[in-house]
């Protein structure tokens, strides 16, 4: 169980990249935007959430 969930994290992106990819495309409908904040994952994802009206921060 444990080589089947290691092997799945190697052969893809991170959830941290996927959420930040989404939130990206969502917002800018733009390629590069996309891969610039998919690059900073969770980074992006923490900064949308504490900047957006109804995120972490209320």
């Amino acid at each position: 169980m444990t080589v089947v969930r290691t092997d799945a994290a190697r052969a893809g992106i991170g959830l941290g990249s996927a959420i930040a990819v989404a939130i990206s495309w969502s917002l800018h409908k733009s390629i590069i935007w996309a891969i610039v904040h998919g690059v900073f994952s969770w980074f992006y994802v923490i900064y949308y959430a504490f900047t957006r009206e109804g995120g972490l921060s209320g």
